[in-house]
Parts: C-alpha cells; structure tokens; sequence
C-alpha cells in the first residue's frame, strides 16, 4: 500500500487512510437521529428486512453471536432475546458514537447480562478464531474500506458449522423500478436528511455508497472467495436489499 493508493468514499476518491475517518464524521453526525431516518427513508420496512435477516441466521438458545456495525443495535437486541442466558450476544462497531447511542438504547430496555459490547474494526476483528455460532453485518459493510478483509474476518471468527450473514442495500432487479430508486434516493433522501438530522450531505453519500456497492453475484463471489461454502442470497424489496448468507463448514 503507497500513500497514493485511493478509494472510493460515495463517488469520490479519498486517500485509503482517510476513508474510516470520513464514514466516522458521517455517523457522528446522524447517530442521535438514526433510528428516526430508517423509519422514514425506508417507511418501517427496515424492520421487516432485519425480521428477515434474524429468520435466516437460525440462531438458537446457548450459542454465540457477533453483530458486526451494529448501530443502535436491531439486530442484537433481538439476538439477545433468542440465545437466551446461557448465550453471548457481542454488538460491535467502529463508530463509537453509535455504539454509545445503542448502549444506552439497550440499557434503558433492561437488555444486560448475555449482551456485550465491543469498539472494534471489522477488517481487523479483536476476536478468537473458531469462536461464534453466527456473524452477522447489517447496512455496514458498503462502509467498510476494504471488504475482503472484513469478510475473510468474519469467516475467521466463525466454528466450523458457523453462519455468516450481511444485510446490505444492494441493486434492483428491475431496470424501471432502479430508476424511480434513484430519484427517490438523491432527491428525497438528502432533503429528509437535512430536515430531520441538518446534513443533507451525509445522506446523500448514503445513496452513493450504495451504487458503489457490489451487486449480488459479485458479493456471493466475494464470500466464496474468502472461504464460504452454500453461499447463497435473497432479494428484497425488488432488490433494494439483500441478505447474503454462507457457512464455515
């Protein structure tokens, strides 16, 4: 890697090193009105697609699960509930903002004791190798500067006989309805962004992150790569969204 070496944040190209820091002002800014823009950008059907996604990750009483970008926490809260207190539940995120936010969104729930909490990289994950019954990513991993490294962490973590699941806005299915997607996304969007949270601009590289994100085959060839076998993904919402999953066997 040379200080040259760039990637994409949205459309633009930024310095590697700086990509991390760009996404941490983006969700520092959003964090204390996250929750109210999922419910509006996406009109509560966020909740059904993350529903969806917890069907799929099969998890049972006793196991071990790692949440990876977990925001204000979905996805654990639930996880929670399910493996029970015989079970661990670790929410993690890079952004510390956010992971504060669901912590004390959690807490106030009275959700303690099996559920932990991690500041933490998920190309470079603080984790035993062989150690989760399941992983999951939900809505982080077009964020993550380098993918790869981020899936190949998460095959990593996993025991064999392990799950794997990314939750991720993907590409539609269908060419009509991309193009009515993309003038809700840059118009609506942005204007949503700067009316509830004062930064049209953050949400405006939300609808860019998500074009530059892979496709559905290319992300399922991305998981086979690093190592999963039965990989396999599901459409929603004409395929605004996606749920990838793979299994360390």
């Amino acid at each position: 890697m040379t200080d040259k070496e760039t990637t994409h944040f949205g459309y633009r190209q930024v310095p590697v090193d700086e990509k991390a820091v760009r996404v941490r002002e983006v969700f520092d800014s959003v964090a204390s009105r996250y929750d109210i823009m999922n419910d509006l950008m996406s009109l509560g059907i966020h909740r059904l697609w993350k529903r969806h996604a917890i069907a799929l990750a099969g998890v049972r009483r006793g196991q071990r699960v790692l949440d990876l970008a977990s925001g204000t926490g979905d996805l654990a809260a639930r996880f929670a509930g399910i493996v029970g207190a015989a079970g661990e539940v670790v929410m993690s995120d890079i952004n510390e903002a956010m992971l504060t936010r669901g912590r004390e969104r959690l807490t106030d729930q009275g959700r303690i004791g099996n559920l932990h909490y991690a500041l933490a990289n998920a190309e470079r994950l603080p984790f035993a190798s062989d150690h989760f019954d399941c992983v999951t990513i939900g809505f982080g991993l077009r964020n993550v500067t380098h993918k790869e490294w981020a899936i190949s962490e998460m095959y990593r973590v996993l025991r064999p006989g392990g799950r794997a699941l990314i939750l991720e806005f993907s590409h539609p299915t269908s060419k009509a309805f991309g193009r009515v997607y993309d003038l809700y996304s840059f118009n609506v969007l942005p204007t949503l962004g700067r009316l509830v949270t004062n930064d049209a601009e953050s949400y405006r590289y939300l609808a860019e992150s998500i074009r530059m994100h892979p496709d559905q085959e290319t992300l399922r060839a991305m998981m086979e790569d690093a190592g999963f076998e039965r990989c396999d993904f599901f459409n929603l919402t004409g395929g605004v969204v996606a749920i990838h999953r793979g299994y360390k066997l």
